[in-house]
C-alpha cells in the first residue's frame, strides 16, 4: 500500500532487508568465545605462552637428554672425567699443572670445572660443568622440573584455598568473613619471603609428622606447601571483594527464592562469575611462585641439596661467578625467560577477558 510515494514498511519487509544483509547468519557468541577471539589476536601473548610450553617440554624431556646425549644423572658427578674436542682431551675438572716463568716454577691450581663444550664428542657438557664434575645442561633441566613442579602445583593449591575462602567469606558474611578476613591481614602482615624462609626453614630441618602426615625435610612437598600457604591472601581478597559485591545481585536472590543452598548457590551461581578473573589471577600467580621457589632455594629454605632447581643451581654458582660465571648464569636465564613468558601471557588473557577491552571483534 502506498501512501506516500514509497513502499509501506512492514515486518515483511524487515525480514527481506535483513537476509540480503546476511542478518541470518549472526549468531549469539558466549563471553568465553569472545574472549578466545581476542586471545587469538594478541600474537603476541600467544607467542610467549609458546615460549612457556617450550620450556615445559625441555624440562620433561629432561630423562631423555640425560640417557641419549649427557649420559649422567641429575645429581651424577664425574670430576676425573675425560671429553674428547676436536681430537684433544680435555679433563673436566682442570688437574693443575706446572709452567715456568722466567726459570722459576709456578705452579698452576686445578679443580677448575670447563665451560661450554659446544664441539664434544656425544654433546656431552654442552653448558659445562660445576665444582663437582656433574653436567650443567642435565642439572639445568631437572632444576626446571622441580621448579616448575614447585610453581605450578602450589599456585594449583593456593587458588583452590583461595576460592574456597572467598566464596564461604563473601556468601555467609558476618562472623565468618570477619575470621576469614582476619587471617588473610595475618598472612598479609607479613613479607612473603620473609615469611617464607621462615616456614621453610622449620620444615625443611624437621620435616613435617603430624595428623599421620610424614613428610621428609628433603622432599618438594615443603616448599610447594609452604609457598601455596604465602600467597592466599594475594588471590583470596580480590575474590573476595567480588563475591560481596555480587551476593547482593538479583539473580542470588532469585536462586535463594528457588530454594538453592549455599552450596549449590556459591558454586554454580557465584563461581562462574568470577572464573575469569581466577583464571587470570592463577596464571600470574605462577610467575610469582617460581621466583618464589628460586629465593627460598638461593637461601637454603625451599628445594634441598642435591635436588638441583634453578634456585640451587644459582646459589651453587654464586661462589664461582668470576672465573665460572656460566654456573649463575643459565639458570638466571631460565627463570627470566619462564617468569617473563608468563606474565606477557597472563597480560594478555586479562584484557582478553575484560569485556571492556578495545579490541574490534570481526566475524570469521
Amino acid at each position: 500500500m502506498a501512501t506516500t510515494g514509497q513502499e509501506e514498511f512492514t515486518l515483511d519487509t524487515a525480514a527481506e532487508l535483513a537476509a540480503k544483509e546476511g542478518g541470518a547468519r549472526i549468531e549469539g557468541r558466549s563471553p568465553w568465545a569472545l574472549a578466545a577471539r581476542r586471545l587469538r589476536r594478541n600474537s603476541v601473548a600467544l607467542a610467549f605462552f609458546g615460549i612457556f610450553l617450550l620450556v615445559v617440554v625441555c624440562c620433561l624431556l629432561a630423562p631423555v637428554y640425560s640417557s641419549h646425549v649427557s649420559h649422567l644423572g641429575e645429581n651424577e658427578t664425574n670430576p676425573g672425567g675425560v671429553i674428547v674436542e676436536n681430537g684433544k682431551r680435555i679433563h673436566v675438572i682442570s688437574q693443575g699443572h706446572t709452567t715456568i716463568v722466567n726459570g722459576v716454577p709456578n705452579v698452576v691450581p686445578g679443580g677448575v670445572p670447563i665451560g661450554p663444550q659446544w664441539g664434544a664428542a656425544g654433546g656431552q657438557y654442552v653448558l659445562g660443568a660445576d665444582e663437582l664434575g656433574r653436567d650443567v645442561a642435565t642439572r639445568l633441566l631437572y632444576g626446571g622440573r622441580n621448579s616448575l613442579f614447585v610453581g605450578v602445583v602450589s599456585a594449583a593449591i593456593c587458588t583452590v584455598l583461595s576460592v574456597v575462602l572467598a566464596l564461604v567469606a563473601g556468601y555467609f558474611g558476618g562472623v565468618v568473613d570477619w575470621i576469614i578476613s582476619r587471617l588473610f591481614d595475618l598472612i598479609w602482615a607479613f613479607p612473603v619471603v620473609l615469611l617464607g624462609i621462615a616456614l621453610g626453614t622449620a620444615l625443611t630441618i624437621n620435616g613435617f609428622h603430624h595428623f599421620g602426615i610424614n613428610i621428609s625435610g628433603q622432599s618438594l612437598w615443603i616448599p610447594t606447601a609452604v609457598i601455596s600457604y604465602v600467597f592466599i591472601p594475594y588471590i583470596g581478597r580480590p575474590l573476595r571483594g567480588q563475591v560481596l559485591a555480587l551476593r547482593q545481585r538479583e539473580f542470588i536472590e532469585a536462586a535463594t527464592a528457588q530454594g538453592a543452598g549455599a552450596l549449590r548457590i556459591m558454586f554454580s551461581e557465584l563461581l562462574p562469575n568470577i572464573a575469569s578473573s581466577v583464571l587470570v589471577l592463577f596464571t600470574l600467580i605462577v610467575a610469582n611462585t617460581i621466583l618464589t621457589e628460586a629465593g627460598l632455594s638461593f637461601l637454603g629454605a625451599g628445594v634441598q641439596p642435591p635436588n638441583p632447581s634453578w634456585g640451587t643451581m644459582i646459589a651453587e654458582g654464586q661462589s664461582m661467578l668470576a672465573n665460572d660465571p656460566w654456573l649463575s648464569l643459565f639458570p638466571g636465564i631460565a627463570i627470566a625467560i619462564t617468569v617473563l613468558s608468563l606474565n606477557v601471557f597472563g597480560d594478555g588473557l586479562r584484557d582478553a577477558l575484560d569485556p571492556r577491552a578495545r579490541v574490534r571483534v570481526e566475524h570469521a
